[in-house]
């Protein structure tokens, strides 16, 4: 009898396994789509729609595709080559416990990691909630009346600050004064955003004290930190004092933790309070993500950067939540905005409030006390063993004199695993936290212990011991004192808390999130296992750099291949947000202007149709922005273009595009376009937000692109978060690479650029996410993303064009990546709009498409490679049947002031009322298809009021007798 053949072990493992599960359609699908689009290969699709003078001439050399057990294999062993030690460094980051129900429930929980920026409020409720409850705890942690979204980091929260102040005093100074005891990244941070602005930062120093340039007068705000990074409590109301009699701003840098046992900032009259929340739950994570705060006087609010929750009411009545204000301003203000930020930290703030949440204000209070109780233990130990400690009061952080034994101290840590930090000459710093164990202590004393010298024991000191905070700064005022941070404290009661608000939201855990311009794609489950990885998780942003060797080599790998995919000579991953990217892009430019002789060049010219980050970065990195006209097609007006090279040839520094272009095409003309702008010493921005269009198949280095940022968080699929975390790497070509961002307080070379981010290397706790992508990927599965994301586009714009033509097209009729449907004809024959459609939507179980952007009246929709030909069908098939309700109006049938798309979304509860004077049926609200019964998503709340959110402006929890 013949036995079969054995199958070979290797041949068991597919390497490409995880591209066909990234990617969700299979080659009969694949054919039955080119088919309804009309081409016979995806090859014959692609050719005619990227310009084949632009199109890759040698495939990407990137690694070939590993499964994801290999992948995961392979980074593990790359994460053990980063050393965890014990961090006593402090520096704005500390250790934290994550409380697990928050860990599993909300970072590993897709629900919450899937969500895209609450834009489309009424299928937001949940997150906003909880941001909600972020912007309540700093305003009740700072004393402060108003507190937005959450910021970047600490660093860019602070540079913020001082921009916000800049325009909000009476003060015509351009002088900034910043303590010279705030966190070392946070000045350095501040010296580059205010440099291309014009402002003079002076820095205190020993010999200059604050109150000394303060007494010049000649300034419009000042920033303190609060504690210092040294460790001290300064009185610093005397400041506030000082400063408001000559009009200018106090900025006070405050511990948001130390604020539970400290008089708050806003009880003493400052004007803008900053910080983090990493302390509340988020591990340090090599410098990020974590929330950055911003609280602000009430007269300050309509200037405040960033995103601002606000309660509004709905088409019933009832409160609900919104984004108010300033949301988003970059894109109406453009080159006249007040920040480029158009993203935040919705995931590490969700986290923060969660953690607020979960403790409640007795168990942050108890937190704090333990950790300043323990300070003051261990300056007593130090006392007693002969050290003098510089610190006026502290919480958690000491500054030691050591002398000659510096050396020898801190290497004493490093044999035991612990990083002190090296402070001024001959001192050493120490910072407890939150995880600090009495053993810690009793190991802290050893390493400072004389030959001979018997280690104090934590015990002897327990007794009657007081936290050197200074009794004049004590907090007497109460805090988080809403029901939701005095009732969730159970396991239970939290876990049920968490999944109450994930159920309101429409996340890619529920459907496809067809979101024009912001790739909502597949953030795969073994590309998100890493982040929470002590070896990438608990590591500080300024360890020694021998511990870092496991992120330098994901850093370096990671650069590499991002170099293989956009064709540029060298990549920079500090900045932490795509609007971060590409300020940092400018910056390089204006560097390499500078260092030729040609820091003249400030001309920044910028397309009619670019994303309104693009003006807003040029103006804050000090270039004049002068926009071109763009033609019917929504392509770049070359004759325009033309006319404004030649008239600004002297001093054009730089042109900004976006390519595939923000209408969903392809130019042909681009190469023309670089040759042009080069011929005139300018250089090329290309915006890398539609670079899900080019991966593999073109290049914007190899094109013409002197400089990209790309965004981690679309293309590399890092998740939205809710809004965030990001990252935008800023590339460049060869002759600018010595420019790209440095950090000095890394130790990194600066050559033109200071740091732009906190940490130097950015959110780095994320960059496992792209790089699983790229590994599990290979080269061809990459591009092979790009191109089935291009079909998807062009067979939902070739499936919808009766119902709703595309606005915009190559001559062939194709588009790229997505395609703006162009539903303004649609007001004039039905009074339907497509705010109304996108409402609609929620009905039907799908997150609206970009909503009137790039223009008014439109929807853009972008599917990625992810979805499912079901799920696209089932997309599609929404739409038509939205139509076909248009209809109904159109031909009389229903009113145009009462009809489904006006009334929607429809809510459980206006379906059950005793009451329907509507010409349709209950069941055409809640289930226009039949196949909704099956399977029904409810909105939580009717359609938003925006209007009278913003002239009834409340941004924190609702009190809940509001709820009745």
């Amino acid at each position: 009898m013949l036995m079969p053949s054995a199958t070979p072990l290797g041949a068991l493992e597919n390497p490409s396994e995880f591209i066909a599960r990234h990617i969700g359609i299979d080659e009969a699908d694949e054919v039955h789509m080119l088919g309804v689009v009309g081409s016979a290969s995806r090859r014959e699709l692609i050719d005619g729609i990227v310009p084949r003078s632009i199109a890759r001439s040698s495939a990407m050399a990137i690694p070939p595709p590993v499964t994801e057990a290999a992948a995961l294999k392979q980074l593990k062993a790359m994460a053990a080559k980063n050393k965890v030690f014990k961090s006593f460094i402090g520096q704005g980051y500390y250790g934290t416990y994550t409380p697990a129900v928050i860990l599993r429930n909300v970072l590993e929980n897709p629900a919450w990691y899937t969500a895209y920026t609450p834009y489309q409020a009424e299928i937001s409720q949940g997150r906003m909630e909880a941001l909600i409850n972020f912007q309540t705890m700093v305003c009740d942690l700072t004393g402060m009346p108003m507190a937005n979204a959450s910021m970047l980091d600490e660093a860019t929260a602070a540079a913020e600050a001082m921009t916000l102040a800049k325009r909000s005093v009476k003060s015509k100074s351009n002088v900034f004064i910043v303590a010279g005891d705030c966190h070392p990244q946070t000045i350095e941070v501040i010296q580059t955003r205010a440099k291309p602005l014009g402002i003079e930062v002076r820095v205190s120093t020993a010999s200059a004290s604050l109150t000394q340039l303060m007494a010049e007068g000649n300034y419009f705000g000042v920033l303190a930190q609060y504690p210092a990074t040294s460790g001290a409590i300064h009185d610093l109301r005397p400041l506030a004092v000082l400063a408001h009699a000559v009009g200018a701003a106090v900025c006070v840098a405050a511990d948001l933790l130390a604020l539970t046992l400290l008089q708050p900032p806003g009880e003493w009259n400052a004007d803008i309070v900053l910080g983090s929340t990493q302390r509340f739950g988020m591990p340090m994570g090599n410098g990020g993500p974590h929330a950055a705060y911003l609280a602000c006087r009430d007269e300050f609010k309509r200037s405040m950067p960033g995103r601002l929750v606000g309660v509004s009411v709905d088409s019933h009545g009832h409160p609900t939540y919104r984004l108010a204000l300033q949301t988003r301003e970059q894109h109406i203000r453009r080159e006249k905005a007040t920040s480029n930020i158009c993203t935040a930290q919705v995931l590490p703030a969700v986290m923060a409030s969660m953690y607020a949440v979960y403790h409640g204000p007795q168990g942050l209070k108890r937190i704090a006390e333990r950790v300043a109780t323990y300070t003051a233990i261990f300056v007593h130990g130090l006392r007693e063993m002969g050290y003098d400690i510089t610190n006026q009061g502290a919480f958690d952080s000491v500054t030691i004199k050591t002398g000659d034994a510096t050396n020898s101290i801190a290497e004493r840590a490093r044999q035991s695993c612990a990083n002190l930090r090296f402070r001024l000459k001959n001192h050493l710093g120490v910072s407890l936290d939150e995880t600090t164990s009495r053993s810690d202590i009793e190991m802290l004393w050893s390493f400072f212990a004389r030959p001979g010298q018997t280690v104090p024991v934590v015990s002897r000191f327990e007794q009657g011991i007081e936290s050197l905070i200074p009794a004049g700064l004590r907090r007497t005022s109460a805090f988080l004192t809403h029901p939701v941070f005095n009732t969730h404290h159970s396991e239970t009661g939290m876990l049920r808390y968490i999944r109450k608000l994930s159920d309101k939201d429409l996340s890619l855990d529920r459907s496809m999130i067809p979101l024009g311009s912001c790739t909502m794609k597949l953030n795969a489950t073994s590309e998100m296992i890493p982040i929470t990885w002590p070896e990438f998780a608990n590591i500080h942003p300024f360890a020694p750099h021998d511990q870092l060797l496991g992120y330098a080599e994901l850093d370096q790998q990671l650069r590499d291949w991002l170099c293989q995919a956009t064709g540029y000579a060298g990549i920079s991953l500090q900045p932490n947000a795509g609007s971060q990217g590409e300020y940092a892009g400018l910056l390089v430019i204006k560097a390499y202007l500078d260092a030729n002789g040609q820091g003249h060049r400030n001309i920044c010219l910028i397309p009619s149709s670019a994303h309104g980050t693009n003006p807003a970065s040029a103006q804050m990195a000090g270039m004049t922005v002068v926009v071109t006209a763009c033609d019917a097609q929504g392509n770049v007006d070359m004759a325009d273009l033309k006319a404004k090279c030649e008239k600004h040839s002297a001093n054009l520094a730089c042109v900004m595009i976006t390519y595939p272009s923000t209408h969903g095409v392809f130019e042909t003309q681009v190469k023309e376009l670089c040759q042009l702008v080069h011929s005139h010493g300018g250089r090329v921005y290309v915006d890398g937000a539609n670079m899900n269009a080019l991966v593999g198949v073109a290049a914007p280095g190899e094109f013409g692109g002197d400089v990209s940022h790309l965004n981690l968080h679309k293309t590399f699929c890092i998740p939205h978060g809710g809004g965030g975390p990001g990252v935008g790497p800023v590339c460049v070509v060869a002759d600018l690479v010595p420019y790209l961002p440095g950090h000095a307080t890394a130790g990194i070379h600066v050559n033109g650029v200071g740091a732009i981010s906190a940490a130097p290397l950015g959110n780095a706790a994320v960059l496992p996410i792209s790089w699983m992508y790229c590994r599990m990927m290979g080269p061809e599965g990459l591009k092979q993303a790009t191109e089935v994301a291009i079909l998807s586009a062009n067979y939902i714009s070739a499936r919808l064009k009766d119902c709703y033509p595309t606005l915009y097209a190559s001559e062939n009729g194709h588009v790229a990546h997505e395609c703006i449907l162009d539903l303004r004809p649609l007001k004039e024959t039905s009074g339907v709009t497509a705010e109304d459609v996108a409402k609609r939507l929620m009905d039907y179980g799908f997150h609206a498409p970009t909503l009137s952007f790039p223009v008014p009246g439109t929807l853009m929709v972008e599917p990625t490679e992810s979805e499912t030909l079901a799920e696209l069908d089932r997309f599609i098939n929404a739409m038509i049947a939205i139509r076909e309700e248009i209809r109904q109006v159109e031909n009389g049938h229903w009113p145009q002031d009462n009809n489904p798309l006006k009334h929607a979304p429809h809510t459980a509860a206006s379906l059950m009322g005793a009451d329907w004077d509507r010409p349709y049926s209950r069941e055409t609200g809640a289930f226009p298809l039949a196949s909704l019964k099956a399977v029904k998503y409810w909105p939580p709340v009717g359609r938003v009021d925006n209007v009278y959110g913003d002239r009834n402006l409340s941004c924190s929890c609702i009190p809940v007798a509001d709820y009745a």
